[in-house]
C-alpha cells in the first residue's frame, strides 16, 4: 500500500517502479471522479458512475473504499485475486482512509507513505502540474495539511526530494517485503516439513 499527500509524487514514482520491477501489478481503482486527459478507462481507473459504485458497495466488492475530493474510490477484491492468481504482488495507491480500512484486513500488507519534502514544495508541485482549478488546488493543500500527520501509521517513509533516490528507496521496500516471514512462511512451512520430527 502506498499513500502520499496529492502532488507529492507518488503517481510517479509508482509509474517508474512498475516499469523497472518485475511480478508487482497495480491495482487498479473504481472512481467516480471523470477521467483526466490522456487517462484511460482501465489503466489508471475504471470509471464508474456513483450508483454502480455504490451498488459495488451494497454487494460488498471492496476491500475499502472512501470518498476522497467528492469523489468515491475503492479497491476491488476481484482486483487483488486476480494479480494473486497470477503469481504477482499488488500494489495499492490508497488514501489515509483507506490505509486503515485495508490494515484492518490485510495486517500482513506492508504501507508506505511518501513525504514532500516541505509544504512549500508540494504547493509549488500542484499547481505547475496545471491540472486542477484554484480552488480544487486549495482544497488539496487543506487535506495535505490533515493527511500528513497520519505518517506515524505506516511501516516506512520516503521523502520524495529526488526522483532517482525515491524510486531506489521505494523498489528496496517493496524487494525486502517480500522477503517478510509473512510473505515466506508457506515455503518455510514447506522446507520445515520436509526436517522431519
Amino acid at each position: 500500500m502506498i499513500s502520499a499527500p496529492s502532488g507529492a509524487g507518488k503517481t510517479t514514482l509508482v509509474a517508474n517502479l512498475l516499469r523497472s520491477l518485475p511480478g508487482l501489478r497495480f491495482s487498479v481503482s473504481h472512481t467516480t471522479r471523470r477521467p483526466r486527459p490522456g487517462e484511460r478507462e482501465g489503466r489508471e481507473y475504471f470509471f464508474v458512475s456513483r450508483g454502480r459504485f455504490e451498488g459495488m458497495v451494497k454487494r460488498g466488492e471492496f476491500v475499502e473504499w472512501a470518498e476522497v475530493h467528492g469523489h468515491l474510490y475503492g479497491t476491488s477484491w476481484k482486483a487483488l485475486r486476480d494479480a494473486q492468481a497470477g503469481g504477482s504482488d499488488v500494489l495499492l495507491d490508497i488514501d489515509v482512509q483507506g490505509h486503515r480500512k485495508v490494515r484492518r484486513r490485510l495486517r500482513e500488507a506492508a504501507s508506505i507513505f511518501v513525504l514532500p519534502p516541505s509544504f512549500r514544495e508540494l504547493e509549488r508541485r500542484l499547481r505547475r502540474r496545471h491540472l486542477d482549478q484554484p480552488a480544487e488546488i486549495e482544497r488539496r493543500l487543506a487535506d495535505a495539511r490533515r493527511e500528513i500527520h497520519y505518517w506515524p501509521e505506516y511501516d516506512f517513509l520516503i521523502v520524495n526530494d529526488a526522483l532517482a533516490s525515491a524510486v531506489r528507496a521505494l523498489r528496496s521496500i517493496v524487494v525486502g517485503s517480500r522477503y517478510r516471514r509473512l510473505a515466506q512462511q508457506d515455503c518455510a512451512r514447506e522446507i520445515a516439513n520436509g526436517f522431519g520430527g
